[in-house]
């Protein structure tokens, strides 16, 4: 399955314009190129424009759309769904909590997907491939695949390289249920040519894209049921992290099935029955439509990988800390080679990929600090281990906590929800993680991965002056409890003493 568009829309032709043109047609390639890019998601893109920028000769191929999930199906679709829906939620509530106007009705599903075309079509140019052929790169548009250790082919052409970059990506992973492919569904490469909003919605996966596209079209006004194999939601994030956002949307609605598994699924009619098995027994669910939001799976087919001698399992790429493949002379970035599968990620990969294809860097990636968020209601943020992470290694350490409700800030907006947890190398302020559960908490995490990158303890966040009243001032009321923790018996008799002695 790839990437769909809606044939015929005027905001996905103007997109199609941008990021595969019809018309295009590709160069005559140069002799040799410093460096081959196949791919041109973000990982792809930050590399050729960097390397081109630096005066490198670069080829950049793209069998499908420049920009990738990020632009077509990921990120910037998606935020620009969950702002919609975040409207319409609040729209609803403005009555009860801050005395607005009563609003009924279920608004305009169709109006709202247009919106998001629209913007997703205005972001397009630059991820073109006219805005990188003005970069000075070779834009190929076709299949690219290696025939030899330095040798990549598009159609008839054959680009010779010194360097190589695979940046191809991920795709969504569909788990083996019997009778879903017959009964249909939806990915995130599909959900967002949707025009009508369904009225009964199955969401299978828990993890960041399943909750986030949960909650929006809940907020939409489709009944929704999320179902996960775990016992949780978002697995891989703090635990009270997780159990505040299964509160939240069990709260506005959304039916949550965890410790299920989807047995099958079966078309009936114009709707769809899926069968589970549960710990409390067998259930059914009739649903309009299915979403599977089941995990990724690394872009891999047709790339021709053994005609260059690069390893690889079902995982992804095999790279070393360099990001370099079993050929020294290929690297790989992002979705297609990393655990962090997330757009900033493969950005970051590339810019150090271009230290080390083009200038014997040997930069790490396992130096990288690499933030995520959920962009749910409340967002959910983690950088760095979270403090069962930090007690399975064995790593010493103290937790910091402070609740959003302590916050001015999130009084006055009525955004109570959260709490950020910090996780310190123990005895000291060395920031080993954080968690941050809030409004704009994907925004609030940057301090912490600031602080971690520079080597900076939550000390130094607590001597930053922080204006008020901000959300930020959580990380600073973190760094205060943590100092008051400090104050020992033994301090504070010290303390209590001086305070005798000068009266």
């Amino acid at each position: 399955m790839t990437a769909q568009l809606l044939s015929g829309d005027l905001h996905d032709d103007a997109l199609t314009a941008q990021v595969h043109p019809r018309d295009w047609r590709n160069p005559i390639p140069k002799d040799r190129y410093h460096l081959v890019v196949i791919g041109a998601g973000t990982g792809g893109l930050v590399t050729a424009a960097a390397a081109a920028g630096l005066g490198a000769k670069v080829a950049l191929v793209e069998r499908h759309l420049m920009g990738g999930d990020c632009l077509n199906v990921g990120c910037v679709p998606s935020k620009a769904v969950i702002s919609a829906a975040r409207a319409w939620h609040g729209a609803r509530e403005a009555a009860a909590r801050f005395g607005g106007p009563v609003v009924s009705g279920p608004g305009d599903f169709a109006a709202a997907m247009e919106r998001m075309r629209r913007l997703r079509a205005g972001l397009s140019p630059i991820d073109g491939a006219a805005r990188f052929r003005a970069l000075g790169v070779d834009v190929f548009l076709g299949e690219g695949r290696f025939t030899g250790r330095d040798t990549v082919a598009v159609g008839d052409h054959v680009l010779r390289f010194r360097r190589a970059v695979i940046a191809t990506g991920a795709r969504a992973g569909v788990p083996p249920i019997p009778g879903l492919a017959e009964a249909g569904f939806l990915t995130n490469e599909t959900v967002f040519t949707l025009t009508t909003l369904p009225r009964r919605l199955a969401v299978i996966g828990g993890g960041p894209i399943g909750c986030e596209l949960a909650q929006a079209f809940r907020r939409f006004g489709a009944e929704v049921t999320l179902v996960d194999a775990a016992p949780r939601l978002l697995p891989r994030d703090d635990e009270d992290a997780a159990a505040l956002l299964a509160d939240q949307l069990v709260s506005e609605g959304i039916h949550l099935v965890t410790s299920a598994r989807v047995l099958g699924v079966a078309r009936v009619g114009d709707w769809r029955e899926l069968s589970l098995e549960h710990p409390g027994g067998p259930l059914r669910l009739a649903v309009d439509q299915v979403l599977v939001a089941a995990g990724r799976r690394p872009n891999l087919e047709g790339l021709g990988l053994d005609q260059a001698g690069i390893a690889a399992t079902p995982t992804g790429i095999t790279v070393d800390d360099r990001l370099r493949t079993t050929n020294p002379a290929v690297y790989a970035v992002g979705d297609v080679c990393s655990r962090f599968q997330f757009t900033h990620s493969a950005d970051f990969q590339a810019r150090l990929v271009v230290q080390n294809a083009l200038f014997f860097g040997r930069a790490r990636a396992s130096r990288l600090v690499t933030p995520w968020c959920s962009y749910t209601s409340p967002e959910v943020a983690q950088v760095g281990l979270t403090a069962a992470e930090a007690t399975a290694q064995g790593v010493a350490h103290d937790v910091v906590q402070v609740g959003v409700e302590h916050l001015d800030r999130a009084v006055l907006e009525d955004e109570t929800r959260g709490f950020a947890k910090v996780v310190l190398a123990r005895g000291s302020d060395r920031i080993l993680g954080a968690t941050i559960v809030g409004a704009d908490a994907g925004d609030l995490i940057g301090e912490v991965t600031l602080a971690m990158t520079s080597g900076l303890g939550l000390g130094a966040i607590g001597r930053t002056m922080h204006p008020y009243p901000t959300r930020g001032e959580i990380l600073r009321k973190a760094a205060d409890a943590w100092r008051r923790g400090k104050l020992t018996p033994t301090v504070r008799r010290l303390f209590s003493t001086w305070f005798r002695i000068f009266r």
